[in-house]
């Protein structure tokens, strides 16, 4: 039975804030103590939604009925919001990304380990449906061993006209998106990655990427592509996945695709086809008896988990889900990925 409810303080209640309130406003085991933000009209909003509003983070970090601090702020300042709230002796819940670089990542983190407050960042996408029956045929081996992974993510609005826009803030879909899609590669394949190369999108920003394509290698010579696009009007599956016995494809948050898996070798050779202006005998299709297809299956999944988790570890009960090492090494290959559409050179990994 839950012992307490953690008062929550939200730093910067934009879009993301927002829906953190709404989602903790479900909860028993957090509830909304206030919020600071400097711009008026979301202060209006605060305080028509019955939040305490704070003239300033100091007062944010004063107010003993607040246990955690959550950050919804541009991505540039997460660090100092972050360190300011651990040496105050507040919990840390951070936006994504965590911060600008590693470095920065680092920093959070001696402190957080010699205040010994909770420091944690929020990876709702480790909570979609399509990723966790990916994650799901990956882990039980029905695909045989998988050689390729591609995560997509298109639209065609453009980046969203505010602080994304601009590199300063941390803005781009690398840093915006790029953070959910490699981190959720990296929970599937615990490999060391090898080689690294991306390549950046300016259709319609100079400034920072509006979309991207990042191709990482790994040690046992699996492969994974991984694409953002804001100027795509027909989209691509949000993933198709490979292996030596199947292949997977989920093409929409509406969870259309399929699975098809190899059941036997047809035993006899292929009858070519006719291919636009030739015969093909390597690509004509298998014969009904050798494989079986199947309608994607369905996981139930609720992103307040995230929350009840964090109040669990904050009672000594469990550890948090979102780990310090697999924030980092995302960081690091966040990192790879900007050096390498820099150079437009492959990027050795370590």
């Amino acid at each position: 039975m839950r012992t307490r409810s953690f008062g929550v303080a939200i730093v910067g209640l934009g879009g993301m804030g927002s829906e953190h309130a709404r989602l903790i406003s479900t909860l028993a085991d957090m509830h909304i103590v206030g919020a600071y933000d400097i711009k008026p009209d979301r202060q209006v909003f605060a305080k028509d939604m019955g939040y305490h509003v704070y003239e300033q983070l100091q007062d944010v970090l004063a107010d003993p009925e607040v246990h955690i601090v959550l950050i919804a702020t541009p991505n540039h300042v997460h660090k100092e919001i972050a360190i300011a709230a651990l040496e105050a002796g507040k919990a840390v819940i951070s936006e994504k990304p965590v911060t600008m670089d590693s470095a920065e990542l680092l920093e959070i983190y001696d402190v957080a380990k010699r205040t010994g407050q909770l420091f944690t960042v929020h990876q709702n996408r480790r909570f979609d449906e399509d990723f966790l029956v990916i994650k799901r045929l990956v882990d039980e081996g029905s695909l045989g061993t998988i050689t390729h992974i591609e995560q997509r993510i298109h639209g065609s609005r453009g980046i969203p006209g505010d602080w994304r826009q601009q590199s300063e803030f941390g803005g781009g879909m690398l840093l915006d998106w790029g953070v959910h899609l490699i981190d959720r590669l990296l929970l599937m394949i615990k490999e060391k990655v090898t080689h690294v190369y991306c390549q950046f999108t300016h259709i319609h920003n100079n400034e920072v990427d509006d979309g991207f394509r990042l191709f990482v290698t790994f040690e046992s010579g699996k492969t994974a592509l991984m694409e953002v696009g804001t100027a795509n009007y027909i989209n691509l599956p949000l993933w198709y996945v490979t292996g030596t016995t199947g292949t997977a494809m989920i093409e929409n948050w509406s969870m259309t695709g399929k699975i098809v898996h190899l059941m036997a070798e047809s035993g006899h050779d292929a009858v070519p086809i006719v291919a636009g202006a030739g015969l093909t005998k390597t690509m004509a299709p298998r014969v009904d008896d050798s494989i079986i297809e199947e309608p994607i299956f369905r996981i139930a999944s609720d992103v307040r988990d995230f929350y009840h988790n964090i109040a669990d570890t904050l009672e000594g009960k469990a550890q948090k889900i979102v780990k310090d090492d697999e924030v980092l090494r995302v960081m690091r290959l966040l990192e790879a990925a900007f050096e390498s559409d820099r150079t437009q050179q492959v990027v050795k990994f370590e």
